[in-house]
């Protein structure tokens, strides 16, 4: 596969441990890491300190500061919302906390999603920050998942910049026409020009197609990265999972 964009926002270049690890190891990890989050009962809160402390050694590892972490975390925010509505909405017992009353309920099952969707989160960010997104995709081929779904990922990451670049110049289009979206009179407009970016994408897409069969394309993308991984790599990446594994045995004792 050829390179893709560098998608700055996300990666974090960097010459760490985890960082060197294969990109198959870490997929493998915060899968595993996130199925012991999900298995822990949301009372076991020393459980989910622990979960929280593993995945602080892995940011200072990395090297991945707290500030880049919390920016990009607010792609939970819908689950935040959803949390705190909760122990006022639910109903049953309620206790009275800084002078209001909430559901016991509520408050459980808020801390339970506010918790592992937190904890899922940061250990998403961490494999994004220190892995680059086309080895990522290398990696979950390399994990024999779905050819199909892999190039369907590799294609939108190519090609999500050209798209979010021709709205930029449809945009300029229509404002170099004195067209300004104030109010409901202009959906429309926006509408045609969302039909039109579909278009242009779709001959586009046509057109790569093209020239990817006129190159010898036959269904799968040729690999040149060696991303090859070792039992002691394998081992260094289940050190997360099973280190979550033994906190959550802990907690049951």
């Amino acid at each position: 596969m050829g390179a893709g964009h560098a998608h700055g926002r996300l990666y974090r270049a960097g010459d760490s441990i985890v960082h060197r690890l294969p990109p198959q190891c870490k997929l493998v990890a915060v899968v595993a890491f996130t199925l012991v989050v999900v298995a822990t009962d949301r009372e076991r809160f020393p459980a989910f300190a622990g979960y929280a402390a593993l995945l602080i050694v892995v940011a200072a590892v990395a090297g991945i500061r707290p500030p880049f972490i919390l920016r990009r975390m607010t792609v939970e925010l819908p689950f935040v919302l959803f949390a705190v509505a909760l122990p006022f909405l639910s109903p049953g017992p309620r206790v009275e906390v800084l002078g209001v009353w909430l559901s016991v309920d509520g408050l459980l099952a808020g801390w339970n999603i506010l918790a592992k969707a937190t904890l899922g989160v940061v250990a998403s960010i961490l494999l994004a920050a220190t892995t680059e997104p086309r080895i990522l995709l290398l990696g979950a081929a390399r994990l024999r998942l779905p050819q199909l779904m892999v190039q369907i990922a590799m294609f939108m990451l190519r090609y999500a910049d050209v798209i979010v670049e021709e709205m930029r110049r449809m945009k300029v289009a229509r404002e170099s026409r004195a067209f300004a979206a104030r109010n409901l009179k202009q959906v429309p407009v926006i509408a045609r020009s969302a039909g039109a970016l579909f278009i242009r994408s779709y001959e586009r897409g046509e057109r790569v197609h093209l020239a990817m069969l006129s190159r010898g394309y036959t269904g799968t993308f040729p690999v040149i990265d060696d991303i090859s991984a070792s039992r002691w790599q394998w081992g260094i990446a289940g050190t997360l999972p099973l280190t979550a594994l033994a906190i959550l045995a802990g907690s049951l004792l």
